[in-house]
Order: structure tokens, then C-alpha cells, then sequence
């Protein structure tokens, strides 16, 4: 498995189309705090886009699809200058039947569409994945074009156009993918600061995180990875810490306990079991490790995720 689909798997995502919106004439919503990551796209018109504390908005054109994902609220407008509404309470009061929220405001404005979604993640590790992306991903039309990610929302523009047998599966399918080819196209992109989404893309960076999502297990080294990417060892450990913002020893350790937290919250495991999986020679040094990075022993922390998904 790749390190990309690695980490989404272990996040475990969970993932629904949340609306189909037709607005016409003028309108602008306020959306509050929400958890993980949104996503949208236009169908047609265009719609102006503010995350809360930015000055001025982002003009997200037909075609275009964004990502959100700092959890911060947001203003969604066909004109930026109409008073706020509450956005979940308006959309709750005018749904239709058939799932579309239709929205009439003042005004000759050109009609505004859009399908939009959310993103859970049921892990503690969406560090590893929100940390390295900006607060918005703004992918153009033009972009999207030349990638699969315009089969994705064809089909998705498809599934919201009508209501069909099976069309909440199909949805919510669909909207997994459009995040996986979202980020694809967001690293082709070739605008990525450096960081982990960057790092994946790097052929001597990205085979060591390749290697160590493969073989967690392995007594890995610096000197052992940095030869079968054929780098020196300085070199390979400076150029691994400035594109993923850690050592490569401190980032195989993030990722063994996110392994470990995976486990200990979804199965019955036994501790040897998940230490062995992941390099550890016994549970005892497993514990020691897991207490040291999360604060709590992997004994508690099993009792008390489970504790919590029951009580959701």
C-alpha cells in the first residue's frame, strides 16, 4: 500500500455527500466549525468563497473543486456584499424532498449550483494528514480537465442530478474518491509548501516513506534507508526533515503509534500482537513507548476509545 492510501486507511474516513444546492438571485450563508475536512464543487455559476478571519474572498469558477480543512468557519456566496444567513438552519428549512436545498434571493443573478460534502475521520492521528495541507485548496477547472478527478465529478454531478436506487452508497463513494484524486491533483499540482503531501512526490524522500509504510516491523536505520534511496546519510536525513518537518527515526515512530492507536481503538489485539507488528521486541518496550508518546499506557487508552465510541 502507499503511504497516501496507508494514512487514509488508517484515518479511516468516513465520507457523504451533505447537499446538493441550487440558489438563485443574491444570498450568502456563514457556516460554522465543523470537524476534519469539507469539500465542494460548482456545477454551474460561480460562487464566492471566505474563510473567517480572511479579508477578501476566493472566486471558486464552475468546474472548479476546493477542499477546507481546518475545521474554521466559512461564508459561501453568490454576492459577497448580501447579510449573512445562518447557513445549516436555512439549508434544514428548505430541503426538498429529493435531498436538493433551493434557495431563492433577490435579484437577477446568475443561478448558482454546487454539491458539497464532509469528511470524518474515526482516528487520532488526522495530524499526519491536516497538518501538511493549507486552510483551503482551491483546485481550477483547468486543472481538474486533465485529471481523473473530472470522471469522479461527472459521475458525482450524475448521482446529485437525480435520485436513483442506490444512490446514497453511490455518494458516499464517490466522495471518498473525489478526496483521494483531490490530493492527487493537489500534489501534481506542483503548488505543495514542503511537507508530507510534497514528500510523497519525491523520488528519493518518498521510496523511504515508502519502505517504512511497507515494513513498519523493520529495525529500520537512517543509514539503511538512506542507501536504498541512494543518498548519503546526511544528506538523506537533512533532505527527509526539511520535506516532512521531522527525522525519519521520529516520523517511522508517529507512524508505528498511529498503527498501534488504530489498533488498540478497532480490535482485540493483544499487546504482543501489535508490538511484534510493529518492531517492537516486547509488549513491555511497546507500553513504554506508547505511554511516552501519548501520555497513557495502551491498556487505558483501548478502554477508554471504546468507552467513548459506545457513549457516541
Amino acid at each position: 500500500m502507499d503511504a497516501l492510501s496507508d494514512v487514509l486507511s488508517v484515518l479511516k474516513v468516513r465520507s457523504g455527500l451533505s447537499s446538493r444546492f441550487e440558489g438563485e438571485g443574491a444570498w450568502a450563508f456563514r457556516f460554522p466549525a465543523y470537524q476534519h475536512m469539507k469539500f465542494g464543487t460548482v456545477l454551474r455559476g460561480r460562487l464566492y468563497l471566505r474563510m473567517e478571519g480572511d479579508a477578501g474572498h476566493r472566486v471558486i469558477e464552475e468546474g472548479d473543486v476546493y477542499l477546507l480543512t481546518n475545521g474554521q468557519p466559512f461564508c459561501s456566496a453568490s454576492a459577497p456584499a448580501c447579510a449573512l444567513l445562518d447557513g445549516p438552519a436555512t439549508y434544514r428549512s428548505i430541503r426538498g424532498a429529493d435531498g436538493v436545498v433551493r434557495f431563492r434571493g433577490p435579484g437577477d443573478i446568475a443561478p448558482v449550483s454546487l454539491a458539497s460534502g464532509r469528511f470524518i475521520f474515526d482516528n487520532d492521528v488526522t495530524g499526519m494528514l491536516l497538518k501538511h495541507l493549507p486552510p483551503l485548496i482551491h483546485l481550477r477547472a483547468a486543472d481538474v480537465a486533465a485529471h481523473a478527478l473530472s470522471h469522479v465529478l461527472a459521475l458525482l454531478r450524475m448521482e446529485t442530478d437525480d435520485t436513483a436506487p442506490g444512490s446514497d452508497v453511490a455518494k458516499t463513494s464517490l466522495a471518498t474518491l473525489v478526496l483521494v484524486q483531490a490530493l492527487r491533483a493537489y500534489i501534481s499540482s506542483g503548488e505543495l509548501a514542503d511537507g508530507w503531501l510534497k514528500a510523497l512526490s519525491d523520488a528519493r524522500v518518498g521510496s523511504a516513506l515508502s519502505m517504512m509504510h511497507g515494513s513498519p516491523e523493520r529495525r529500520w536505520t537512517i543509514e539503511a534507508l538512506a542507501s536504498n534511496v541512494g543518498m548519503s546519510r546526511t544528506a538523506f536525513a537533512s533532505r527527509f526533515r526539511r520535506m516532512v518537518g521531522s527525522a525519519p527515526l521520529e516520523y517511522l515512530q508517529q507512524w508505528r503509534m498511529a498503527i498501534a492507536m488504530t489498533a488498540l481503538k478497532s480490535s482485540d489485539e493483544p499487546l504482543v500482537s501489535i508490538a511484534e507488528r510493529i518492531g517492537y521486541l516486547s509488549d513491555t518496550a511497546f507500553s513504554i513507548a506508547f505511554k511516552r508518546a501519548t501520555g497513557i499506557s495502551p491498556g487505558r487508552y483501548r478502554v477508554e476509545r471504546r468507552r467513548l465510541s459506545e457513549a457516541v
